[in-house]
């Protein structure tokens, strides 16, 4: 996994308790995306996934930007990046992953916002600046967003904010729904691991029970299957060491340990 010290590289990596904090590390170009980029969180994030000591994954940016868009401009000194062949989308490589939080520190714009969308959680900066900027680029919406925006903001701010390809604030992104809270930005990394901590005291199988459960459903409109999905995964939940370790827990007057 990528070290925090290595500051040539554009994805840091460090831990904090039981989370992971994951920072786009090119703040001299607002963190402008680009494969390697993408390589090197879809690596951190499979690693924290694979990592029983870490519960939830925090996602943020270097300097003044959370990210600026895809870096449309190529870098002649950047290595060649190998081919993946049927690589699985980002998006649905975020569902299945441990809960990942958003940090969104400053610009957030074009896969910026995207993938935030793809996220669990969103919390910006005061100083943070939204766009799904698009359509102004000569360019259409990607990452799973046309989906994931109405199901976040509803169709009205999705088709508001998609077709015209503004700029908003964190106060109206606040009020539209796209952010979950908006903290004052010295705050804001410390708010989100503060968050993440709360998820990764929980249970890691019924959390991920949980959260696959969420997404299976949520727009799911038969609830009849909903409510047999539940009924599966409630039964195998309340089988389990965690269920058992929170009821001594609760007899005992005592905090649970499901981590060991």
């Amino acid at each position: 996994m990528t070290s925090a010290t290595a500051t040539d590289s554009v994805v840091l990596f460090e831990r904090r308790g039981r989370v992971g904090l994951i920072t786009l590390n090119r703040p001299d170009r607002l963190n402008a995306w680009s494969g390697a980029m993408g390589d090197g969180v879809r690596e951190a994030i499979g690693e924290c996934n694979d990592d029983a000591g870490i519960g939830a994954i925090v996602i943020t940016g270097a300097g003044r930007g959370f990210c600026a868009g895809a870096d449309l401009r190529p870098d002649p000194n950047a290595p060649p990046r190998a081919r993946r062949g049927a690589e699985e989308p980002y998006s649905i490589f975020l569902q299945r992953s441990k809960p990942v939080i958003a940090a969104i520190n400053g610009p957030a714009i074009g896969v910026g916002l995207t993938l935030p969308l793809a996220c669990d959680v969103r919390i910006a900066s005061e100083r943070a600046r939204l766009s799904m900027r698009f359509v102004r680029i000569g360019l259409t919406p990607e990452l799973g967003s046309t989906y994931h925006l109405p199901q976040i903001a509803g169709l009205g701010f999705a088709a508001e904010l998609i077709l015209t390809g503004r700029i908003i604030d964190a106060a109206e992104a606040l009020r539209m729904g796209v952010v979950n809270r908006v903290v004052p930005h010295d705050e804001l990394v410390e708010t989100a691991l503060a968050l993440g901590e709360e998820i990764a005291f929980n249970p890691e199988e019924q959390v991920r029970w949980a959260k696959r459960l969420l997404y299976a459903n949520a727009a799911n409109d038969n609830v009849f299957s909903v409510l047999d999905a539940e009924d599966q995964i409630f039964g195998e939940a309340r089988r389990s060491a965690a269920f058992a370790e929170a009821g001594r827990a609760f007899a005992e007057k005592r905090e649970p340990n499901f981590h060991g």
